[in-house]
């Protein structure tokens, strides 16, 4: 098997836990809030009650992707010690922190002429982007090589579905995702706003779902319509929500209702810190794999 080390951005949204158990090392995003800025190291300096909390009560938070440097720093010490890397980054579709790892491969294999650095897009986010991740650990543990995983993330990575709503539009308004009359309107009449993934990685709205309870419904059909092997998907499905709980469990119990097949038990994370700086508390997103995302 191929020497070398499986790595991503915190930007994943998994547990500490489980980066700790899987051996798989995170570079930290950045979060700027009331003055003082935070490493996005999942919830560990800033705990996500506290960080919701905040945002409830008018903070407007602001993040900063890994730049090159951090990079470089990051990924050094594999190469010293003569391992090579598989880097799979968060959304180019979101954030630069792509073509800030692709130039620090660059300047790196320059250097360290004897290593490799693979970097792969996920075209994916938070969770999403952890269940691309967690695939590629289980091929990675397998005994896939360097070139054999990063060509299959490559191939299947757009069969990964990322489905959010959101519950308080705020930040999505701040963001620009929704305009602010839509967004007043929205609130006024309790619409959820259902969004997903592009194949472009961006997060576009695709319906909007009048009532808490519609959209969880609509959410969980849309899995339905999408996943592999339909009401008979075996796969893994992945969940977070910013500090909402009950609903993410709400749409945890329907999937496991709807899909005796899964893969486990639906396993639920909290949204990180820069990921939910730009959807504020109230949104659950729901990833599972399925038919490729072509628009």
């Amino acid at each position: 098997m191929d020497s070398y080390q499986l790595t991503c951005c915190s930007t994943a949204d998994l547990s500490a836990d489980y980066f700790q158990e899987k051996c798989i090392p995170y570079v930290p995003f950045h979060v700027q809030m009331d003055g003082k800025e935070y490493p996005d190291d999942l919830g560990q300096s800033l705990p996500f009650p506290t960080f919701y909390a905040r945002i409830a009560a008018g903070a407007t938070p602001t993040t900063s992707q890994v730049n090159v440097e951090e990079f470089k720093a990051f990924f050094t010490p594999f190469l010293e010690a003569g391992q090579d890397i598989l880097h799979l980054s968060l959304s180019s579709g979101l954030s630069g922190a792509w073509q800030s790892a692709c130039i620090a491969r660059d300047e790196l294999e320059a250097r360290f002429p004897e290593r490799r650095i693979r970097v792969v897009d996920s075209l994916g986010a938070s969770s999403g982007y952890g269940l691309l991740l967690d695939a590629a650990w289980e091929r990675r543990k397998a005994g896939a090589g360097l070139d054999q995983l990063a060509d299959w993330l490559e191939a299947h990575k757009l069969e990964v579905h990322h489905w959010f709503f959101s519950t308080d539009l705020t930040s999505y308004k701040r963001g620009g995702r929704i305009s602010p009359t839509a967004a007043a309107v929205g609130t006024l009449l309790g619409i959820c706003p259902l969004l997903n993934m592009d194949h472009l990685g961006r997060l576009l709205p695709r319906e909007k779902v009048r009532s808490k309870s519609r959209v969880i419904q609509r959410m969980v059909q849309t899995m339905a319509e999408h996943a592999q092997g339909g009401a008979a998907y075996c796969g893994k499905c992945f969940l977070c929500h910013s500090a909402c709980p009950e609903d993410a469990r709400a749409v945890a119990d329907l999937v496991e209702a709807r899909f005796p097949s899964l893969d486990g038990r639906v396993v639920i994370n909290s949204v990180g810190t820069v990921i939910g700086a730009h959807t504020g508390p109230g949104t659950v997103a729901l990833f599972f794999w399925g038919d490729k995302r072509t628009d």
